[in-house]
């Protein structure tokens, strides 16, 4: 029991941490669970991509195809606070306009908008509306899309360095190396989400989603010698938004819900 209880307060860190959700009022909070609690992201995504799923099929027969989606993604924003959309805006600021490491990181922690960070935003947010008017079941697009691009942006945390030294800085608490057995936790509601999808689709997936990783730590590395709490909110961004175009492609067997 006390074992449930202490990985009820891990996951509740998380949700807190990443959603707007409430929590219930018996959760203990501290730097340490989140630590602690990162086995928990994907399942975190998994959550809302669910809630953005619900109110997709609540509206799919009441609105446009399209003005349903754009809800269902507005939706999300709002649940998670536009945390990992700030994210990528603050990459494409600072990679755009740094020309150094220490120029890269002043301007990513400059809170202002700039153009880069508009623009990035901009294409994202349409290829992700476009995409999904067009994948065969935006239901398991959105569970698959918000639990697996989570765990690309986790993984990060296991195999690079966090270079963000300012004490103040909100995700320094996720700085810590996850072991392998946590990281093989939090693979655990992707790999449900990819029992959805037909073996062509979450092959493909997988590869792709790969190499996104590998040019952004390659990216991140070439930048500033490892990643920030930003980089994590960009490459979830980016992870997701290729999921749904990866879904776009005819892999054969995934059920149509609605045409």
């Amino acid at each position: 029991m006390e074992a449930l209880t202490r990985e009820l307060h891990l996951f509740f860190n998380a949700l807190t941490f990443f959603t707007r959700i409430p929590p219930p009022a018996w959760v203990r909070f501290s730097d340490e669970r989140l630590n602690q609690s990162s086995r928990y992201f994907p399942l975190v995504g998994l959550l809302v991509g669910a809630a953005t799923a619900l109110l997709f099929w609540l509206l799919q027969s009441l609105l446009p195809l399209p003005v349903a989606v754009l809800l269902s993604i507005a939706a999300g924003v709002l649940l998670t606070g536009g945390f990992h959309e700030d994210g990528l805006a603050d990459v494409c600021d600072g990679f755009g306009g740094g020309s150094t490491a220490a120029k890269t990181l002043r301007i990513m922690k400059d809170s202002r908008l700039g153009s880069y960070g508009a623009l990035g935003l901009l294409l994202v947010m349409a290829l992700k509306l476009t995409s999904l008017l067009y994948v065969a079941n935006v239901l398991v697009a959105l569970l698959v899309g918000h639990s697996l691009s989570r765990f690309v942006a986790l993984s990060l945390i296991r195999t690079e360095a966090y270079v963000r030294e300012d004490l103040l800085s909100k995700s320094r608490p996720l700085a810590r190396r996850i072991s392998d057995s946590e990281l093989l936790i939090a693979a655990l509601p992707v790999l449900v989400c990819l029992l959805l999808l037909p073996p062509a689709a979450w092959i493909v997936l997988l590869l792709t989603q790969l190499a996104l990783r590998a040019g952004l730590v390659w990216l991140f590395r070439r930048k500033i010698g490892g990643y920030t709490g930003d980089c994590l909110g960009a490459t979830q961004q980016l992870s997701e938004v290729l999921v749904y175009i990866v879904l776009c492609l005819p892999l054969g067997g995934l059920p149509a819900l609605i045409h």
